[in-house]
């Protein structure tokens, strides 16, 4: 009889105290981009003793799952919770909760509709698709028609690389048209459908831009399967079949971000601020254009193998 109650307390030795754990919600979990910046997360918190509790919903548009697991870390009093909301209104309520219930809450990547949390960190989304605006304005001489292929409504990060890439269009390259946008809502094939929509209704088409991996994932597809390497395709984030296909001439151009470091300033301003310190209300981190010249010289090794592979020994 006197081993079940030894039993018990091995077992709730073993369970990790949650006062001691990150939560860390990305929008998915099935992308390099999301498993770099879970890379980076452990690696601050570990260098402060604190362990990453990992959790996504299964699909990136699912606002109602992340507001789920996010109330969950709440109500379990986590350490506290690093977040990239679905839907910038969606998730605003559950983060003004963590901030009442004292839970320190980091926002990366997209942002969301309340003032209400400890931190932001994303990559300068306005300015990236400024990038890609360039890019194309300047391959097309300036001239021609293009299409966006976006994510979905409502999300922030990719709707300010939309708002930025149609404002420098018209700003710096007026003789270049827009044929429209169209979202792939996290599905390849949703994207692949869209971009082949525009190719049939504008055979004028000239160029692609592609705000984020699915919807770029889709939007190459739909232009190997009508051998259209003639539309240019600018997009943002890298896999190693996307690297592929820009050493292909497929892609002309991705806008890199680092996950890596994303993940690790998130975590590193929860551990700040629960050692005393305040950190940064706001960091802005560049995106890096990549080229195929630039990836043959070697130019970008460090964006498309940032440090998660170093980490976990998974390449991309």
């Amino acid at each position: 009889m006197r081993l079940l109650p030894l039993l018990l307390l091995a077992l709730m030795g073993c369970q990790r105290q949650p006062n001691r754990v990150i939560g860390v919600v990305p929008k998915g979990a099935s992308h390099i981009f999301w498993l770099t910046v879970k890379a980076g997360a452990e690696k601050a918190a570990a260098e402060s003793g604190y362990e990453i509790e990992w959790n996504a919903p299964a699909l990136e548009i699912d606002a109602k799952r992340q507001q789920d697991i996010v109330e969950s870390m709440v109500n379990r009093r986590l350490a506290g919770i690093a977040l990239a909301p679905v839907d910038r209104k969606a998730m605003a309520s559950v983060v003004e909760r963590a901030e009442a219930a004292g839970v320190p809450t980091v926002i990366y990547d997209s942002d969301v509709d309340t003032p209400k949390r400890l931190s932001y960190i994303a990559t300068d989304n306005k300015e990236g698709g400024r990038m890609a605006a360039r890019r194309l304005g300047d391959v097309l001489g300036g001239k021609g028609k293009v299409a966006v292929i976006g994510f979905m409504p409502g999300s922030a990060s990719t709707m300010e690389r939309e708002d930025g890439f149609i404002e420098e269009l018209k700003a710096k390259f007026p003789g270049i048209q827009m044929a429209g946008m169209q979202f792939g809502m996290a599905d390849r094939a949703k994207a692949m459908a869209a971009t082949e929509n525009f190719l049939t209704a504008h055979p004028d088409l000239n160029g692609v831009f592609a705000d984020n991996e699915s919807s770029l994932s889709g939007a190459v597809q739909a232009l190997k399967s009508r051998n259209a390497k003639q539309v240019k395709l600018v997009g943002f984030d890298a896999s190693e079949a996307l690297v592929g296909d820009l050493k292909e001439g497929w892609i002309d151009a991705l806008i890199l971000q680092d996950p890596f470091r994303m993940g690790y300033e998130s975590a590193k301003a929860i551990t700040n601020r629960l050692a005393g310190q305040e950190p940064a209300a706001r960091q802005d981190l560049p995106a890096a254009l990549a080229t195929r010249e630039d990836l043959l010289a070697g130019r970008v090794a460090k964006q498309l193998l940032p440090g998660f592979v170093k980490v976990s020994g998974t390449s991309h």
